[in-house]
């Protein structure tokens, strides 16, 4: 009920309002969630190792000061042939694209520790990308504590960039000496514009810096001049239309690069201030005191739903409905929820249980931790297994 009643109260407006959508978009599994929950401070939104464990869009809010960042976190975009393999709803399709539309910057998420997709966007991704040309996009390196070769990173950002950021050519001119101790570190940084009166379809910008020692560390007390990146004056493409996505990999008109772990927040902070400067002047969407536009239900479902991906294998958890049979608050204040799991095949029902309820004692445990976390109140979780009839 408080959740329900900060959602329809009237936004308590400072004096000078600023806001900035954030569009999250990238590949399944690429860590939308894990940076949401990340900027968030605290998890409200599932995460998972298996894809698709975001099956809805949801929004979270930051507010600092006199600044909102609303976070559009959105399913993993994905084609109709995998949307039917993993029974996924219709909706998956179409909510990235809905995001997009009301988005004022978008963040491209890559899992550089795949190395089966990190050297290309995928198809949806540029497709989506190209449909929005107007709407400025970031680029953010995720997992890059998994790599052991740093150098790695300097030739992903050149493919997936296509060797452009902020309308200027990138170019190699040394070797770089490696950390190897170094993880997620700070962004590309680039100036402003050069050219102010430049269609901004062109992508008109400069990159004067890059990240020092590695291209990562910039605490690691070695200068720009060992190993940098320097640009050439290049004129941008046009970022816009769709009709020459078939042999492109990268994105050229990216205004920033990220190098970030969501998983342990490291640099985090340095995207958030990033965020926070990109906003403009406009009223907030929400009080000050909302934190997600989810309801308590749905958080639950979601926390639950991410269990069941994390302890069934393969397919077997795209199946599970999930219907809650009890929502009360007991006695002492705490949460009083019980949830059925409904399964198509007996097979599945007793891979959920486990042998001895050890599998479903497990969700049931690790779930209320996550909710009481979530709602910080005492949860009471039971989680019943049944049969689809």
């Amino acid at each position: 009920e408080e959740q329900k009643h900060l959602l329809q109260r009237r936004p308590d407006q400072p004096q000078n309002p600023k806001i900035l959508r954030i569009a999250i978009i990238g590949a399944p599994n690429a860590g939308k969630s894990t940076l949401s929950n990340q900027l968030l401070g605290r998890k409200v939104f599932p995460v998972s190792k298996k894809v698709h464990t975001t099956r809805c869009k949801a929004q979270g809010v930051v507010t600092y000061e006199d600044t909102q960042l609303i976070i559009l976190d959105t399913p993993g975009l994905t084609n109709p042939f995998k949307a039917k393999r993993h029974k996924l709803e219709a909706a998956m399709l179409t909510d990235p694209w809905d995001s997009m539309k009301h988005a004022d910057l978008v963040l491209v998420l890559v899992d550089v520790s795949d190395h089966w997709t990190r050297n290309s966007l995928s198809k949806e991704v540029l497709k989506c990308l190209s449909q929005f040309p107007q709407i400025p996009s970031v680029l953010v390196l995720n997992k890059v504590d998994l790599l052991k070769n740093k150098l790695i990173l300097l030739e992903l950002v050149n493919e997936l960039t296509e060797g452009i950021v902020n309308g200027k050519k990138l170019e190699e001119r040394s070797a770089f000496k490696h950390d190897s101790s170094s993880s997620a570190k700070s962004p590309l940084q680039t100036s402003p514009p050069a050219n102010r009166g430049a269609p901004k379809s062109h992508c008109q910008q400069e990159m004067d810096q890059a990240p020092e020692g590695s291209g990562l560390d910039n605490s690691s007390g070695r200068t720009a001049s060992e190993s940098s990146l320097s640009t050439e004056e290049a004129q941008g493409p046009k970022c816009s239309g769709p009709r020459h996505l078939t042999n492109r990999k990268g994105w050229p008109c990216f205004q920033e690069i990220f190098m970030l772990a969501a998983l342990h927040g490291e640099e985090v902070d340095t995207l958030k201030r990033y965020l926070l400067m990109q906003a403009k002047p406009g009223p907030w969407k929400y009080h000050s005191g909302v934190l997600t536009s989810q309801s308590p239900q749905e958080i639950c479902d979601n926390i639950i739903r991410e269990k069941i991906l994390e302890y069934l294998p393969l397919e077997v958890p795209y199946g599970v409905t999930q219907v809650t049979e009890m929502w009360e608050e007991g006695p002492s204040g705490e949460l009083l929820i019980v949830q059925n799991l409904l399964v198509p095949r007996k097979s599945h029902m007793m891979m959920l249980i486990g042998r001895g309820g050890k599998v479903i004692s497990r969700i049931a445990q690790e779930a209320g931790q996550d909710l009481m976390n979530a709602f910080l109140c005492d949860i009471r979780l039971k989680l019943k297994v049944d049969l689809k009839t």
